[in-house]
């Protein structure tokens, strides 16, 4: 169990410090709507997330021979290594420029319209719709599901990835119903750190991970 867990956690908070996801749920939790919707998002990203990894892990394990990690393992790590590789430098070059601040999201000047279904729909989107966020979770899975752990290491492993992949939106909820609107400051602070760096974040996170990802997979294959 410890092998799918550690092969497991760059991935899972690569998608923790994702900033889109903080960013919404905390201009969520600011509309009047605000302990509703959160609510409804968060629960919208965790089972979603949870879906995804569920999905991968029972594949990947199907697929999986007498071998503690098969080849064709191998290959689609060296496949998503490249991906998150290509996927950093793209988040690079689009990055606001010095003295330019880049245009918000359509959802995101929407958001005080939302209903609990289209703010769960939201995440639902974030996580499977997102190309950051989808391949960081299925290369995570894919780590679970080719370790050799057994089933119940795999559904722990697995369990805790989704609960540590879901930070960004249980932490800023759990502040805001625990403290309320007195929070409200601090989580505008938190958003506005993540907007101004999200180019920053997810070039490290991608370029990190694609890095490991190569090289795991060349060790592997050679």
């Amino acid at each position: 169990m410890g092998e799918a867990i550690g092969s497991m956690l760059t991935s899972a908070v690569g998608i923790a410090i994702s900033p889109l996801p903080l960013i919404a749920v905390i201009l969520m939790l600011a509309t009047p709507r605000g302990r509703t919707n959160g609510t409804a998002f968060t629960a919208g990203w965790v089972l979603t997330l949870a879906a995804v990894v569920a999905a991968v892990v029972a594949a990947g394990s199907g697929l999986g021979t007498d071998e503690a990690k098969p080849t064709w393992a191998h290959w689609l790590k060296l496949a998503l290594g490249v991906l998150f590789v290509v996927l950093a430098a793209r988040q690079w070059h689009d990055r606001p420029r010095a003295g330019r601040v880049a245009a918000p999201p359509t959802w995101m000047r929407a958001v005080d319209r939302f209903t609990p279904a289209k703010s769960a729909g939201l995440a639902a989107a974030l996580v499977a719709a997102n190309p950051k966020n989808l391949v960081l979770a299925v290369g995570g899975a894919v780590s679970i599901a080719t370790s050799g752990a057994s089933a119940a290491g795999k559904t722990v492993a697995g369990a805790l990835m989704v609960v540590i992949g879901s930070l960004c939106t249980l932490v800023p909820l759990a502040v805001y119903l625990l403290a309320g609107d007195r929070v409200t400051r601090t989580l505008e602070e938190w958003k506005a750190w993540m907007a101004t760096h999200n180019s920053a974040i997810m070039t490290t996170v991608l370029a990190v991970l694609g890095t490991k990802y190569i090289g795991d997979a060349v060790s592997g294959l050679a």
